[in-house]
């Protein structure tokens, strides 16, 4: 990407950012891939001259990305989270731990941006394998894939098994006056937790089978919260325990 000025200059100031921000996107993968980018960062620097704002000194990562994302603000454009900047793949470890055994089951969950969520928790926090009802998004959908961030590549994935298969005890997450506050429920070492439709929570099966049903205590007038952000919520609270040891 190489613009004259006369030709950079003859664009609009939110387009002027847009092609900034698309300059450093192509500087930023450079970096990633350890490529040669000083001509990029030196034609970026001289269009900021052309603009009369501040050049780029330092070109590292962290600062391609923060200024990346003012130009995209400025340009009035705002992107999801899976088409961000590249992740820096020598933040992430070379292995995980082993999962625990845990299996999670997805009843009925509709949006494949949830599923991928999910997937990015379940994989970041090595909790264990997932499980897909019939009608929930697969890892092959690919906003399954995008909104996983790629994390759906290491965890283990199943689907065409009944709940009623899987490790007991059954452990289902439903606001329900019989439910079990999260903050007093013990995790055993082994079960299945059981993540609800978006609409109506649970199906039938699932609560007819469940050994225990647990809530979230909630103290707002909503009386639910998305799936995805639910299931990070118990998530960190397994780890938690199991940080503890409190079996």
């Amino acid at each position: 990407m190489n613009f004259t000025k006369r030709r950079f200059l003859s664009f609009h100031e939110k387009q002027r950012h847009k092609k900034c921000a698309e300059l450093l996107r192509e500087i930023y993968e450079g970096l990633l891939s350890k490529q040669d980018i000083s001509h990029l960062w030196q034609h970026y620097n001289e269009i900021q001259a052309w603009r009369n704002e501040i050049p780029l000194d330092l070109c590292t990562a962290k600062t391609v990305c923060d200024r990346y994302h003012e130009h995209l603000r400025d340009a009035g454009v705002s992107l999801k989270e899976h088409n961000l900047l590249p992740v820096m793949t020598q933040g992430d470890r070379q292995e995980s731990a082993m999962p625990w055994p845990i299996a999670i089951y997805l009843d009925h969950i509709r949006s494949a941006h949830n599923v991928g969520s999910i997937l990015r928790t379940v994989e970041a926090l090595a909790l264990g394998s997932v499980y897909f009802s019939e009608g929930t998004p697969k890892v092959s959908h690919k906003q399954v894939q995008d909104a996983s961030m790629g994390s759906y590549q290491w965890v283990e994935c199943h689907q065409g098994k009944t709940l009623h298969a899987l490790p007991k005890p059954i452990i289902v997450m439903e606001t329900s006056p019989s439910a079990i506050s999260l903050c007093d429920f013990l995790f055993p070492e082994t079960f299945t937790l059981v993540m609800g439709n978006e609409e109506y929570g649970c199906s039938d099966y699932a609560l007819g089978l469940a050994d225990y049903i647990v809530e979230i205590p909630l103290r707002g007038r909503k009386n639910s919260l998305n799936v995805a952000n639910a299931f990070a919520i118990v998530a960190a609270e397994i780890a938690r325990q199991r940080r503890l040891s409190v079996f």
